[in-house]
């Protein structure tokens, strides 16, 4: 592979963890190829992605180069817990500061430029304007990551044109509306990247056919002037083992409970739920009976790494409680989620349905119970729980905040965890995970599609 060397690879990732992480196991991917990758962010996001990076080891890739590019300050407001749409609006300010990240990215393109045969630059479509000065050059080209589902991405787009096809697919006449999945600004945000991802070569997907195949091809219908590769998941397919000293307390917790008897609730980086809600989920795992790690957190700020967090009060003696009588283990901060959802204690999963908690979920075998919070994950909630038949809902998709009850909460997690529908949903779950792992080895799905693209980049003409 001493010809990789010719070309390089430029990503550059959204600033927001969804978009972060799966950037930086895709670079791990590629740089396996004897590809050296150019990871490129703001300096508070790479060490952001740096310091919740799971699964891997960073350091062990020289190949991989991290550049921090400081831009100038700007101010965001805290997350609101109850706010009138249900999208982290807080994160917009940061979102328009990417215009800051047009100049440092041409400078480091031009001298990549200059001294590799081709630059391949694969980057967010929220990110097009940034890497817009590639026309310039006369050996780079673009591709974009998509860091949604096939599903979702399919019927967006199926919807945006009218629906020009019948659909023979019972499942799509069970899509909720995308009313209030996103601000107003965020969808005139991503209208300003339209112009410049139009001069795209092809598009990334992190998914697997082995997991949604039929809509992978579906989506290509709309896409039929630009290539595709489905090549997910890219995150890792087998847990990363630590050293003892370096595991999570909670991993400790787990190693004494029974296998598949734990339920692990956790609703990502964007969400932030009202006390009362949180007062439910509080009420409704400990009447469940059921065995649980929750990570109690608020929606990520833009620097993570400065402010003080909002800690939310359960209620008395909550805490002390489900410690003392073993019932379960409350994670305040970041937690090791590929290494929780990989143990074999834990059974099932109430999730926000981001794309990349679902991508993890069914890579380590473990049935969901859906809480779609907005973007993608109404629809995504749609594909597990409808077409894969991987979960059950906790709460149909609604635009507004309105309370889930503590008794509703019980009865879900009952039913993922001690029913025969739960084990099914377990079965099915296993066996996709091995599905998953057989399409990224050599020879499968995902790593031939991936080693299509690096055919492609490293092409002689």
């Amino acid at each position: 592979m001493a010809e990789n060397i010719q070309v390089t690879v430029v990503i550059v990732p959204f600033l927001a963890q969804g978009h972060l992480a799966p950037l930086l196991h895709l670079s791990r991917l590629i740089s396996t190829y004897n590809i050296p990758v150019h990871y490129v962010s703001t300096t508070s996001h790479i060490r952001q992605a740096s310091s919740r990076q799971e699964g891997w080891d960073l350091l062990a890739y020289d190949n991989i180069h991290i550049h921090e590019f400081q831009i100038p300050t700007f101010q965001c407001p805290a997350p609101n817990p109850d706010p009138q749409s249900k999208f982290p609006s807080q994160f917009q300010p940061a979102f328009e500061a990417t215009v800051h990240l047009r100049e440092p990215v041409c400078r480091l393109l031009k001298s990549l430029s200059a001294t590799f045969r081709r630059v391949i630059i694969i980057h967010d479509y929220l990110t097009a304007s940034v890497v817009q000065d590639f026309a310039s050059l006369p050996n780079a080209e673009t591709y974009i990551f998509q860091n949604t589902s096939s599903f979702f991405s399919f019927t967006f787009c199926w919807e945006s044109a009218g629906k020009p096809f019948a659909a023979d697919d019972h499942i799509l006449q069970q899509l909720p509306s995308m009313e209030g999945c996103w601000t107003s600004e965020l969808m005139a945000f991503a209208e300003k990247q339209v112009i410049h991802s139009k001069k795209s070569s092809g598009e990334l997907y992190n998914t697997s056919k082995a997991l949604e195949g039929h809509y992978f091809d579906l989506l290509q219908k709309f896409h039929v002037d630009k290539k595709h590769w489905a090549i997910g998941p890219f995150n890792p397919v087998d847990v990363f083992q630590k050293p003892e000293q370096q595991r999570h307390k909670c991993l400790e917790w787990l190693d004494n409970q029974a296998p598949n008897s734990v339920i692990y609730v956790a609703f990502g980086t964007t969400t932030s739920l009202t006390d009362e809600q949180i007062h439910a989920i509080a009420v409704g795992l400990e009447n469940s009976g059921q065995k649980f790690i929750w990570v109690l957190r608020d929606a990520d700020k833009v620097d993570i790494f400065t402010g003080d967090v909002r800690k939310t009060e359960l209620p008395m003696r909550y805490e002390e409680r489900i410690l003392e009588t073993g019932q379960g283990i409350i994670v305040r901060g970041w937690a090791p989620q590929l290494e929780i959802l990989g143990h074999s204690s834990t059974g099932g999963f109430m999730s926000h349905c981001g794309w990349n908690s679902l991508l993890e979920s069914m890579t380590m075998g473990v049935p969901i119970a859906a809480w779609p919070r907005h973007s993608d994950m109404p629809r995504n909630t749609v594909l597990m729980t409808k077409a894969l038949k991987l979960g059950i809902v906790v709460k149909d998709w609604t635009p507004g905040n309105d309370l889930v009850e503590s008794f509703h909460i019980e009865n879900v997690v009952k039913k993922l965890i001690t029913s025969p529908e739960g084990d099914e949903m377990r079965k099915r779950a296993a066996k996709l995970r091995n599905d998953i792992k057989k399409s990224v080895k050599e020879g499968g799905a995902s790593r031939l599609e991936l080693d299509s693209f690096i055919d492609h980049i490293t092409r002689s003409s």
